[in-house]
């Protein structure tokens, strides 16, 4: 074999280890890629106990509880009128993202139901891409409040129902019978109003049928479901001295010997539940102990003290940066932190309430314990679908100049070290323009072997 064919094989069989090697690798990164959207893009997998039914006395717990009732369930906050057609009408309307300005932002779009009952924003994005001043609240278990909104303006899930949909920061909707004239011109929408609310005003006309009052009371009834009960805390609190590690017992002494029950009482662990939407909320400034060196630190940081509070409703300096008490139910499942969603962990969180409520630091084991409790106190979350919506074929609710006013977003130039400001590069991955990797190696090795058989054969001439 002469020297010039030695050199042509050599070269190939180079080429294809190379060609081989980056198969491989493309396909561990496709496969990882694929791995990665499974897990983010599918359903939201919970860490749900199922119902351990226990004898056990709760008076042999290991660790006395911060209360003494586990979670009310639903029938605590059921209305007698709460039918499954009003209910059924109700959730249509919460997922409905029609009536807003440009037909994109439903009551879902900032409290979903998917999740953990926020958009997991710092500030949820309405129409337009305008955003609010403070941070979305989770809806799960949002019937046991007495109040609605961190400022507590609301005193009831109907009352609360009525404001995004005209928020020029939400929903975007001139006035609330632009909404509902949206409602009144599908015809399946008015069958279902007439089923539930046609006895009580006994008309079929639409516009007594589709009400504001309607509307919001049926989204109120469906967002009454909303519980989740069965969380391991009350399992514990149920008499099941084995529903918590120990790490979650030292976690849970810890809270109560920190003083976050003090604020953070009752079975939803929000200081309210025993009078649901009866206008009487629970609230605490928020730093209590700005002078705390530490919690100067949060406050410049998370832009603690930006927003009013209560005083913005009431007009008295005495509520001046109060706030309605949280839930902490499914709070692992609820970041970021804080009205105003800065706060990124929930171990930070802690870190942040006990130097501002509390005037206390807390050793790094004793946070991890404590958000380890925190954990127990998510529930079991009833399944959700998406429901059909009623729409007569080949018309639209929605005008075709809604959303005329939707500027176009320019992407933002690059900076002169090639990263924008979400922290990408311009290119993003290792690319050649117009190619891939594995196709510019691919070119590579073709032009080579190409340029070697060329070669080869004038050698041979």
């Amino acid at each position: 074999m002469g020297r010039a064919q030695r050199i042509l094989l050599l070269s190939a069989g180079v080429c294809l280890l190379v060609l081989v090697a980056t198969g491989a690798a493309s396909a561990a990164e496709t496969a990882a890629g694929e791995e990665v959207e499974s897990v983010g893009s599918g359903d939201t997998v919970l860490n749900v106990q199922e119902n351990n039914e226990t004898d056990a006395d709760t008076d042999d717990l290991p660790v006395e509880p911060p209360t003494e009732e586990s979670h009310p369930g639903y029938e605590y906050i059921q209305r007698e009128d709460d039918t499954e057609e009003k209910i059924e009408l109700g959730e249509q309307l919460y997922f409905d993202p029609r009536i807003s300005e440009t037909g994109t932002i439903s009551c879902n779009t900032c409290h979903n139901v998917m999740e953990g009952g926020d958009d997991s924003r710092p500030t949820a994005m309405g129409v337009h891409g305008q955003t609010g001043p403070v941070s979305s609240p989770t809806v799960w278990n949002s019937g046991f409040h007495h109040t609605q909104f961190w400022d507590g303006r609301a005193d009831t899930l109907a009352e609360q129902a009525e404001g995004p949909i005209v928020a020029d920061v939400e929903m975007g909707m001139p006035d609330h019978e632009a909404a509902l004239d949206r409602v009144r011109a599908v015809d399946g929408y008015v069958e279902q109003y007439e089923a539930v609310y046609g006895d009580e005003v006994d008309s079929d006309d639409p516009e007594d049928l589709v009400t504001l009052e309607h509307t919001v009371d049926a989204i109120a009834a469906y967002e009454r479901t909303l519980v989740t009960p069965d969380s391991p805390y009350d399992q514990y609190v149920e008499g099941d001295e084995d529903a918590l590690s120990e790490q979650e017992l030292d976690g849970m002494e810890s809270f109560q010997e920190l003083g976050c029950q003090s604020c953070h009482s009752g079975p939803m662990f929000s200081g309210q539940w025993d009078e649901p939407e009866s206008g009487e909320g629970f609230y605490q400034p928020h730093p209590t102990f700005e002078d705390n060196a530490q919690c100067q630190e949060y406050v410049e940081e998370y832009d603690l003290m930006e927003n009013p509070g209560r005083m913005g409703v009431t007009d008295d300096e005495a509520d001046e940066y109060s706030y309605k008490v949280p839930t902490l139910r499914n709070v692992e499942h609820t970041a970021p932190y804080m009205h105003t969603g800065q706060v990124p962990t929930l171990e930070e969180s802690i870190r942040v309430m006990a130097a501002c409520q509390l005037d206390e630091e807390p050793s790094d084991d004793e946070v991890e314990d404590i958000a380890a409790f925190m954990t127990t106190l998510t529930g079991e979350y009833p399944d959700q679908e998406m429901p059909r919506l009623p729409n007569p074929s080949g018309e639209s609710m929605i005008p075709m100049d809604a959303d005329g006013d939707l500027q176009d977003i320019e992407e933002e130039p690059a900076d002169d070290n090639g990263v924008d400001d979400t922290g990408d590069t311009d290119d993003g991955d290792d690319t050649i323009p117009g190619l891939t990797f594995g196709g510019a190696v691919v070119a590579i090795a073709l032009v080579t072997a190409t340029a070697l058989i060329g070669y080869s054969r004038r050698r041979n001439d």
